[in-house]
């Protein structure tokens, strides 16, 4: 029985030998062929990975079903971070990009991501398209053509020269190795290996990596650059008396940030100090955008500086269009994704980690102490994000809830109601708490996020109450 191929805010992902097979990579890649043959252009694609296992296997037989359609595949022999395929997509003026990446899902998943001929992640009026040309018929699937690949190869290309250079155009790596900061990178065993620390390593910058080297396991553990997972970066920190921490998760499209005292920066943080710092030292006020799960320090920061906010579904291929269009400075996630203006219209938590490099090293102060600056310039922010796992019964209640518009939340008036994406609430003093059902497992994730620390428990605690009882 085949499986039903749907591409989410992130492509198609399923776990490799279940649902994730060659027969089902043949129907998804035959759809995406049919997809580019019916549009204007080069027709020909990008074809890469990340480091997970059997991705040069996926790659080779994905280039035998394109040239098979009559589309023209361009393999990236190497794992290549996210960001740089998508920067390779518009330098070299091709029809888009397939890309075998899970992000940050755990190893035993694999997945497909598509990018249009703008380098951005496929809207949803694409992957529409693309499904809807994906056969489901047991006969169909059994015939769908491949190639053999011509005597000298497909053709190839090395994206990364073209992807560091575009990086040291848009940081200022002078400033970050006269800082003589120490900076140490972990890649996560993933497809950032060779990019972060090469770029800054030639720019003159002391930096030392962990987990530099290919693991399709990631250590045993999905490849997310999150707090409990970087202990081992934090032990190196302390070992070589670096000033902070950069990694990034298995595409390297996400990032992870740990400050010198062994602090770990939520993104959330990461993106407003990101953000102020932008219109500091670039002078740019054209907006800034951000998903609607993520932090309203951004909002409060957007008035500050008097510039345009734009609030968001969840999906990056939201934030890409407005980077596309030149309406933002930057733009980001909650769940760790960032880019800004002149740059890729896709996340890239290498520039991520180099920006923030750059900003420790010119301001001159830890990540720590420019968030309480922060603070008291437009007050403090206290985001949280929890999941929890739903029953059957639960789930069902919940979904119907999701149907209403709550008057109150733990006792607190609910002054606005937002279906930008999910459910959110906003309460009489600003806080508020949003409501997301997983599209894939029995899981909501509920946002929430308070003025003050100690109101935030209350918060968080009338935030489950509402999703279990």
């Amino acid at each position: 029985m085949s499986a039903t191929i749907k591409f989410g805010t992130s492509g198609w992902r399923a776990i490799v030998a279940d649902e994730f097979t060659l027969a089902n990579i043949r129907r998804a890649v035959a759809g995406i062929a049919a997809y580019v043959k019916s549009q204007p252009g080069s027709r020909r694609v990008l074809v890469g990975r990340d480091p997970r296992f059997l991705g040069e296997s996926f790659v080779g037989e994905t280039a035998r079903v394109l040239a098979a359609a009559g589309v023209t595949p361009i393999v990236i022999p190497e794992p290549a971070p996210t960001p740089a395929i998508s920067y390779a997509v518009r330098t070299l003026k091709t029809s888009g990009a397939i890309n075998f990446t899970a992000s940050h899902n755990p190893p035993e998943y694999n997945g497909i991501k598509f990018s249009t001929p703008d380098g951005a992640p496929a809207l949803p009026e694409v992957t529409q398209q693309i499904e809807e040309a994906i056969l489901d018929d047991d006969a169909a699937m059994a015939e769908i053509p491949k190639a053999e690949p011509p005597a000298e190869g497909f053709e190839t290309a090395d994206v990364k020269p073209a992807y560091l250079k575009r990086l040291a155009e848009l940081v200022d790596l002078k400033a970050i190795a006269k800082s003589r900061n120490k900076i140490v990178y972990d890649p996560f065993w993933g497809a950032g290996r060779g990019y972060s620390s090469e770029v800054l390593r030639e720019a003159g910058v002391t930096v030392e990596t962990v987990h530099d080297y290919r693991d399709v396991l990631f250590g045993g553990h999905a490849p997310e650059p999150d707090d409990h997972l970087l202990q081992t970066a934090k032990e190196k920190m302390k070992e070589i008396g670096a000033s902070f921490a950069i990694a990034t998760d298995g595409d390297a499209d996400r990032f992870g940030i740990v400050d010198g005292d062994g602090t770990f920066m939520q993104p959330n943080y990461i993106i407003a100090l990101l953000f102020d710092y932008l219109v500091e030292t670039r002078g740019w006020r054209n907006g800034v955008a951000k998903s609607v799960a993520t932090t309203n320090l951004i909002n409060a920061l957007a008035e500050r500086h008097k510039v345009q906010l734009y609030e968001t579904p969840v999906g990056f291929k939201y934030i890409g269009e407005l980077i596309n269009d030149d309406k933002i400075a930057i733009g980001g996630e909650e769940s760790a994704g960032l880019t800004i203006r002149g740059h890729v219209p896709e996340k890239d938590g290498i520039i991520a980690g180099l920006l923030v490099a750059e900003m420790v090293a010119v301001r001159g102060a830890s990540l720590g102490a420019q968030l309480q600056a922060l603070f008291g310039k437009v007050g403090s922010y206290y985001p949280v994000r929890e999941n929890f796992r739903l029953t059957p019964e639960v789930k069902s209640r919940f979904t119907e809830k999701l149907k209403t518009d709550p008057k109150e939340l733990g006792g607190r008036k609910v002054v606005q109601v937002v279906r930008t994406d999910g459910l959110k609430l906003v309460l009489d003093d600003g806080s508020w708490v949003c409501y997301r059902l997983s599209g894939t497992e029995s899981v909501v994730r509920a946002y929430t996020e308070a003025r003050d620390q100690r109101e935030m428990e209350a918060l968080r605690r009338a935030a489950e109450h509402f999703v279990l009882n």
